[in-house]
């Protein structure tokens, strides 16, 4: 797999709790299957936006790239609404309900005033209330304050080993986050999620997070491809479609040659 060569201009911002020095990053695509956890810090919705409108997240773990420099925790994600069809019910007897529709398009992580374009799909979405629970011990009776990861994975407190459901070890926690080995799988999407054989960040996502967590009532028509990158589209004939503040998303570079997904 080829990896992006970066530049050595400008300065990036390293985060304190690392204690390292600056490093420099070009503003270039970032390497293929570099995963981005995010979290929107504003709503956004198909019956209150509109086409243009901003929209708001920023990174939720330290990411760490081939050649050292890192992108910080809290860095920005910006990016706009693409399409924004609210519902509206239709009265007539046996109609089909037109579908309602909220498309959004991730355009830039900003690094230390660098803009870095963003070639992405999303691998993973979850609502405020999963994501939270992510962050939360599964109960009382719960002694070591185990903790579930979105897609199941469990996170034990006083071991550095992330284990899925079946046992096996399949990522790590460390100082500055969770990191893991990327697994195919399903999930909750109409298509499988790829694998990597490279570590990356993923916070509160399993190794084998796919698709929407806690969306009900909606759909994914649109997670990003080579042919329409960055773009992520809900659906419901239902209700207008609504990405909540505080939900999360596990965003990953698109390779620079992938069959359309």
């Amino acid at each position: 797999m080829n990896i992006a060569s970066f530049a050595l201009i400008g300065t990036l911002a390293v985060s304190p709790a690392f204690g390292q020095a600056s490093q420099n990053l070009a503003p270039t695509t970032l390497p293929s299957q570099t995963t981005l956890p995010i979290v929107f810090t504003q709503s956004v919705s198909a019956d209150h936006n509109h086409i243009g409108d901003p929209i708001s997240a920023k990174t939720i773990q330290v990411v760490k790239l081939p050649d050292g420099t890192v992108i910080p925790s809290g860095s920005r994600i910006v990016g706009k609404v693409v399409e924004a069809t609210p519902f509206s019910f239709d009265k007539t007897p046996y109609a089909k309900q037109r579908n309602s529709t909220l498309a959004i398009r991730f355009d830039e992580v900003i690094v230390a005033n660098q803009h870095l374009p963003l070639k992405v799909y999303v691998r993973a979405m979850a609502d405020p209330i999963a994501s939270n629970g992510a962050r939360e011990s599964f109960g009382n009776d719960d002694t070591q304050a185990t903790t579930e990861q979105i897609g199941g994975d469990q996170v034990r407190p006083g071991t550095s080993e992330v284990v899925s459901r079946d046992g096996n070890v399949v990522a790590y926690t460390r100082r500055d986050g969770v990191y893991a080995h990327l697994i195919v799988h399903s999930g909750n999407a109409s298509a499988p999620c790829d694998g990597s054989s490279v570590e990356v960040s993923v916070d509160i996502f399993s190794a084998s997070a796919c698709g929407l967590y806690g969306f009900s009532g909606l759909s994914a028509t649109e997670v990003g491809s080579t042919s329409n990158p960055s773009t992520f589209a809900l659906v419901s004939n239902h209700r207008s479609p609504k990405i909540w503040q505080h939900s999360t998303a596990l965003l990953e570079v698109l390779p620079q040659t992938i069959a359309q997904r």
